[in-house]
Order: structure tokens, then sequence, then C-alpha cells
């Protein structure tokens, strides 16, 4: 069973519609941004910071299910030089992009811990690494899931729980076709392979880290050799 969070667009609504081809059962979450095909039996509107909301979300989706795999897809922006940024503004990208995301792994985790079988797959960014004017609350938001994954494959990876994190680049869906052409262009240049990523090397690498029993607690970039 797929659990995807931010299901409803970009990198999250690509591999859901890739796992319903293939016939899996998926359930995936959105929030701000409504599904094109809003489907209830698929998608649920769910605030990621009310942990009381996503617990509930949870326990009603897993009830006779197993082999869950967890990604978390879901993530916004708010674009501010840090000597300007509004402080609420700021600190709802941590709230979402991190608190969200663990409020998800810890209502999944006591399911998978009994059931002695999980795979978590944060999704995180080159923006963190490689620093980016205006992106520090975004850049913190994905940055602080990297200790994370870590602290919690080393509580979990003996109950068969595997969690690792998948560092993107540029890629051709999601919120890149929200930035301007001239700066896209710009982007490009940076990037050794002169181009955005296609979204199947995303998959690729969520294939193999379900497969995989021997991978947790890594941090994977797929970002076309920018650094």
């Amino acid at each position: 069973m797929i659990i995807i969070t931010g299901g409803s667009r970009g990198i999250g609504k690509y591999l859901l519609n890739t796992f319903l081809e293939n016939d899996n059962v998926v359930f995936a979450t959105y929030n701000s941004t409504t599904p094109e095909n809003n489907i209830p039996e698929i998608y649920t509107k769910v605030d990621l910071t009310d942990y009381s909301a996503v617990s509930g979300w949870i326990k009603q989706i897993t009830k006779n299910q197993t082999n869950l795999v967890l990604l978390n897809c879901m993530g916004i922006n708010y674009n501010a030089l840090a000597h300007n940024a509004d402080i609420s503004l700021w600190s709802n990208i941590i709230d979402t992009n991190l608190t969200g995301t663990y409020n998800v792994i810890r209502a999944v985790l006591p399911i998978m811990r009994k059931q002695q079988y999980g795979r978590i797959i944060n999704f995180a960014s080159v923006v963190a690494q490689i620093g980016v004017p205006g992106t520090s609350a975004y850049a913190a938001s994905k940055a602080g899931l990297w200790g994370m994954t870590k602290s919690i494959s080393a509580e979990n990876v003996s109950k068969g729980i595997t969690i690792n994190t998948l560092n993107l680049g540029y890629f051709d869906i999601g919120m890149i076709r929200d930035v301007p052409y001239k700066y896209q262009q710009s982007i490009k240049e940076k990037i050794p392979t002169g181009n955005f990523g296609h979204p199947k090397n995303i998959k690729h690498a969520v294939n193999f880290l379900i497969q995989a029993d021997y991978v947790s607690g890594s941090s994977i970039d797929i970002n076309g050799g920018l650094f």
C-alpha cells in the first residue's frame, strides 16, 4: 500500500499516477491544491500540521492494509530574504514541511513496527545544499529532514523499517513551472547536464528504495550533477 503526502500536483501526482497504473493501492493527501480528478477513494484533504487530523486519516486508510510505503512529497515554499522575512510565514514553512512530515511518520510508525515492515521516503531538495537566496525557510525545512531521517532510521531499522531521503534537483514538473522562463534558463546553465530532470529518475529511485532492505538513513542526490 502506498501513502503519498502532497499527491495533488507535481512529483506527488506523478508518482501517484505511476503507482495506480501498476494496480497498487494508493492513498494521498492534498490541502491547498485540490486535485484535478478529486477521487474520494484516493484523495483526502488533510492539514498535516494537525497531528490529530493526520492520525485519524492514517488509522482510517490503513485498516486491513500491510506493506506500508510512505512517500512524503508534500512541500510549500516562501521566498524572502532573511532580513525581510515575515516571521509567521517563515515559521509556517517549518511547521508544514518539517513538522508536517514528522506528524505523518509518527502516525504510521506504530503500525509499521507492529507489522515488522515499512518504507519511508522523504523528499528534500538541492536548494538546501547549494544555497539559494531567498529560500532560508524552505532550505531549513528540507535540511531538517536529513537529521530526522537518520535518527528515525536508527530507531526502527531493526524492525524491518527503512527511511531515506531523496534530495531532488530541478525537474520538469512541479514548482519549477511557477518560475519565470528567464530564470529557468539561468538555472539550466548551472546544471551540468544542461536540462531539467525527467521525473522517471525519481520513480526509479523510489522503486529501488522500496525493494532495498539494506539501505536506511541515507541521503541520495538526484540533481543532474548540480552541487
